[in-house]
């Protein structure tokens, strides 16, 4: 029976065969036919190719990185790997960014102002108005869509910060992401910041979490870095003749600063001597590199910052210990990019590299208050602040996973050496100039040279399509494109002393406002940095000042007074450009109205959800601040019993958990991480089919208001507390609303992440009240 069927199978497969011959001879025709018949067409289509010899492009962006922070420019923070790009190639040192994250970034890949693609503030504070929606149009097209129609395989690491926030989550729209905006591949995370230690990361479009805890060895920034070598690799691997363009844009320096403790070890003391001494040190180390002239003057501190020789001994104390874990985050940051970058060298097209190398989106950040934070973020939004007893107590433990920490404003005025001001104040070069490194060993001959040309975050675009030989397109896929506002830099490069042709650029954040033409420069300084919300006044009536930066490189002399009719002219410019630009109406950096904002959440009262449900942003989550609520968990507990999260919201720093723990039902309110609010349910869990309820009942709408919480089992009573505060406000959750487990942080020390549900969790069920 076997051999038969054999014999069959054989038989069929050669009758099969003699057809397809025979159908191939038909096809072909008799032998005699005329030689004018048409060919068929042959070969597969043509991949799009680069210029032969387009270099390979690292695009490297910092955050929140004063101009006078790294020792390349003067600082006291080490940065050796930067030191050697500089040396092998050029560093501008009038370069300048937007003075706050999203704006810059949006600049950097678009070559356009960001108000134009409608980044006049950051993703988090969009309005409805055209220049801050935050809404990236297809008629700014990134270079990074450029480069690849052009040839080229794209790829980004790190910070984004340009997707509207209402559009992160599982079901997009991902058109706005990176992998919708140019980049084939993205690994990072997309909001404004994350932690080093427990990030919430997104791979393409997908939600992953670190492969690591931090007890293991995890780092971020090394994570990064590590993802982008694999990158790099793969690429070698199997198109070592293409082209790439990487985009490396770590957390890295933005608060949280976080950073293993072997780094801040080397920073211990370096920073006894205060703010104001540090400014002093940095400015006559910027003199003797030459990264500013020798007629450059040191501007005198803000009367608005306390001076150093003013503080008590506990102040000190714990303010230099907040720079020696920034200088340690900075030092580690260009540790991991300088592998990067080795990495890169070792590749077959090492001199044929393009680097460009941006130190910092803006300013140092003076966000973290006048007195520094261990709880940053959620504490901005709350407006509560941490005191002296309470960083004094965790001294020891800021750098690591504990502590959302951020320094003193003070200290981000001395890396602004020798600036006026900070990140956010867009009237000075204190918040927009910051080095840029350019380093290409094949066509770059100058070595270790300063350029001096006035340019500008939107001239790298262009300057990478001049470099890369890629045409900037009119149209892209049947869309119009808004023309380039930037200017390549690529003149500069054999000549130093070449006139500048960025000659006006105008500035906006926050209502602080500039305009730079022709060497003068005139600004509208409103408010200070660190603090955001009820700012006196309008921003229209700020005071405006006239500079002559061609000759008066940091801003030191006013000279609105003594030249009047130009301070009138250029701000007629800045009208213009302004109004050219989408500027106006003029709009806070952050709004904590987000009724108008088109969130999947808004107008619904009632969210039923399965479990395996995850990292759902507060946009598509319920809005349960200063709110009553419901939550109802329907489960099945075996005889073994079951603990783990039925449902948690945000993270370590500000949040609320309900789970299951040693046979109790249990509700956490953390708020804000200064007080933790535990409600033990009464009674042990029954067995089979159980009802898990927890209500709140909100003292009123107040913001940041209380409320009284209360544990129902199979609807029957079983606690009640009442809470001085809700943790889950809107605002106070960096992390995501999560079911069956926890992603990211604990919002509990009860417990570590994921902590699994370990019964069966059929729904749970939040309902507005």
């Amino acid at each position: 029976m076997q051999i038969r069927k054999t014999t069959l199978l054989i038989g069929g497969a050669l009758a099969v065969l003699a057809a397809q011959v025979a159908y191939a001879k038909e096809a072909q025709g008799p032998a005699t036919a005329p030689a004018t018949q048409p060919a068929p067409a042959a070969g597969w289509p043509k991949a799009v190719k680069a210029q032969p010899d387009a270099p390979n492009i690292v695009l490297v962006l910092l955050d929140d990185v004063g101009f006078g922070a790294t020792s390349t420019f003067g600082g006291a923070a080490a940065t050796p790997n930067l030191d050697q790009l500089a040396a092998s190639g050029l560093s501008f040192n009038q370069f300048h960014t937007t003075a706050l994250c999203s704006p810059t970034r949006a600049a950097l890949l678009t070559g356009r102002n960001a108000h134009q693609v409608g980044f006049g503030t950051v993703v988090e504070g969009a309005s409805p108005n055209p220049g801050y929606h935050a809404t990236w149009g297809r008629e700014f097209v990134s270079v990074a869509e450029v480069l690849r129609k052009g040839g080229y395989s794209t790829a980004a690491f790190g910070k984004w910060h340009n997707t509207p926030d209402w559009e992160i989550n599982a079901v997009g729209p991902f058109d706005r992401w990176p992998t919708g905006l140019g980049f084939e591949y993205f690994y990072g995370f997309q909001l404004g910041e994350t932690s080093q230690w427990e990030p919430q990361l997104y791979r393409n479009t997908v939600a992953v979490e670190p492969n690591r805890k931090p007890d293991q060895g995890y780092h971020l920034t090394t994570d990064l870095v590590d993802d982008a070598v694999h990158w790099v690799r793969q690429h070698e691997a199997v198109a070592a003749e293409k082209p790439w363009f990487l985009y490396f844009a770590p957390g890295a320096t933005h608060a949280p600063h976080h950073v293993p403790p072997e780094w801040i070890a080397k920073y211990r003391g370096k920073f006894d001597q205060g703010w104001d001494k540090l400014r002093e040190e940095t400015f006559a180390r910027q003199k003797r590199l030459g990264v500013i002239p020798q007629n450059a003057e040191l501007t005198p501190r803000p009367a608005e910052l306390p001076a150093w020789d003013s503080l008590s001994t506990e102040q000190k104390k714990v303010y230099a210990r907040q720079m020696e874990v920034y200088a340690a985050f900075l030092e580690q940051t260009d540790h991991e990019v300088g592998r990067l970058l080795d990495e890169v060298r070792k590749g077959p097209k090492s001199d044929n590299t393009l680097v460009l190398y941006v130190v910092g989106d803006n300013g140092g950040s003076a966000e973290g208050s006048l007195d520094g934070s261990i709880a940053n973020f959620a504490g901005f939004f709350a407006q509560v602040k941490d005191t002296l007893d309470e960083q004094l107590r965790t001294l020891d433990e800021i750098g690591g996973p504990r502590h959302d920490n951020h320094y003193a404003s003070a200290w981000a005025w001395a890396t602004t050496t020798p600036f006026q001001w900070t990140k956010q104040v867009a009237s000075h070069f204190g918040g927009t100039r910051n080095p840029l490194i350019v380093s290409w060993p094949a066509k770059i001959k100058a070595r270790g040279e300063i350029r001096s040309q006035f340019s500008h975050v939107n001239d790298i675009a262009p300057t990478i399509y001049e470099l890369a030989g890629v045409k900037f397109p009119e149209v892209v896929d049947g869309v119009k494109q808004k023309p380039l506002e930037g200017r390549s830099l690529a003149y500069t490069f054999e000549h130093a002393d070449a006139p500048t042709r960025h000659t006006r650029q105008y500035f906006e954040l926050g209502g602080n406002r500039a305009i730079y033409q022709d060497g003068w420069v005139a600004g509208a300084r409103y408010g200070v940095p660190w603090e955001l919300f009820n700012k006196p006044g309008r921003p229209e009536d700020a005071r405006w000042e006239l500079y002559h930066v061609a000759e008066d490189f940091s801003e030191a002399h006013d000279l609105a007074a003594k030249y009047p009719d130009r301070l009138k002219a250029l701000q007629r410019e800045f009208d213009r450009e302004a109004t050219r630009n989408q500027v106006y109406p003029l709009s806070p950096i952050v709004s904590l109205d987000d009724t108008s904002r088109p969130y999947a959440s808004l107008g619904k009262t009632s969210f039923t959800y399965r479990a395996g449900v995850t990292r759902v942003p507060q946009g598509s989550a319920p809005d349960l601040g200063n709110r009553s609520h419901r939550i109802t968990a329907t489960v099945d507990i075996p005889e073994s019993g079951a603990e783990g999260v039925l449902i948690a919201q945000g993270g370590r720093h500000g949040g609320f958990s309900l789970y299951v723990k040693d046979g109790r039902l249990v509700y956490e309110n953390n708020f804000v991480s200064k007080r933790t609010d535990r409600l033990v349910s009464s009674i042990a869990l029954p067995h089979g089919k159980v009802e898990l309820g927890f209500e709140f009942l909100a003292d009123g709408r107040k913001p940041l208001g209380g409320g009284t919480g209360r544990l129902t089992i199979n609807g029957q009573p079983a606690g009640e507390t009442h809470f001085a505060s809700f943790g889950g406000f809107r605002g106070s959750d960096t992390e995501t609303l999560d079911i069956g487990e926890e992603t990211g942080s604990p919002v509990s020390q009860a417990y570590a992440t994921p902590y699994r549900f370990s019964g069966t969790l059929d729904t749970v069920r939040v309902d507005l009240l």
